[in-house]
């Protein structure tokens, strides 16, 4: 994609647009992905309980929830979280109470009965679409997720493109489709490194309880944040 040479602006790309310094968004949008939280950790959580199956229903579930905040913000729903402190809290004390219920579940997780214990896993396994359930939750009740989008977004958004939510939608599924790539590269990576340590049923199932207590804390982090 060529740039073009706009006065005193620097370069500027309108070949896509009004869509500029493309090169530099898919760059900060992986180093973004890199930060640990609630998705990271959940994708982690079930790839080293179920394989890289599991993790992957859940990268599906967060990318989903993703893209509908991306369309929120293209449309322009998103903006009501960052003007409506009413609405924010509303939307952030329903996600953090979801993190907490989830962080509670896997602080209650058992060592299963029915088989032997050198060949079962942790912890009870969740069917996919669950996982992929709780991924989509714990992503699309996330305000933050809505107000990043509304931030991050528009600075690669020419100021007279002509068409702003379509050029807010391209990007938005740019930055998701690498997401999920680095998502699906963790649910891997995670998921091989459980098989080689050969991590002990009783280490794993501590282990999702660990991560248990890490969900109550970013569910607790979440409820006490701020509108910004």
């Amino acid at each position: 994609m060529g740039s073009r040479l706009r006065g005193n602006d620097g370069a500027k790309d309108n070949d896509m647009f009004g869509i500029h310094d493309l090169t530099l968004f898919i760059i900060s949008g992986l180093l973004l992905n890199l930060m640990p939280g609630p998705d990271s950790l959940l994708i982690m959580t079930r790839s080293a309980a179920q394989g890289w199956r599991a993790g992957s229903a859940a990268t599906l579930g967060i990318c989903t929830g993703t893209m509908v905040h991306i369309l929120a913000a293209a449309l322009g729903l998103s903006a009501l979280l960052s003007t409506s402190a009413a609405a924010f809290t509303v939307v952030k004390w329903i996600g953090a109470a979801y993190i907490v219920y989830m962080g509670i579940g896997m602080l209650r997780a058992k060592l299963r009965d029915e088989e032997p214990q050198a060949e079962a896993p942790a912890v009870q396994p969740l069917a996919w679409r669950k996982i992929f359930l709780q991924g989509f939750l714990t992503n699309v009740l996330n305000p933050k997720v809505a107000l990043f989008f509304l931030a991050f977004v528009p600075q690669f958004i020419a100021a007279d493109s002509s068409n702003k939510p379509l050029a807010f939608i391209i990007l938005g599924a740019i930055f998701n489709f690498n997401g999920m790539l680095y998502c699906h590269g963790l649910a891997l990576f995670t998921a091989f490194a459980s098989t080689r340590l050969n991590i002990k049923p009783l280490v794993s199932l501590w282990l999702n309880r660990t991560m248990g207590g890490l969900f109550l804390a970013l569910g607790v982090r979440l409820a006490l944040s701020e509108q910004r």
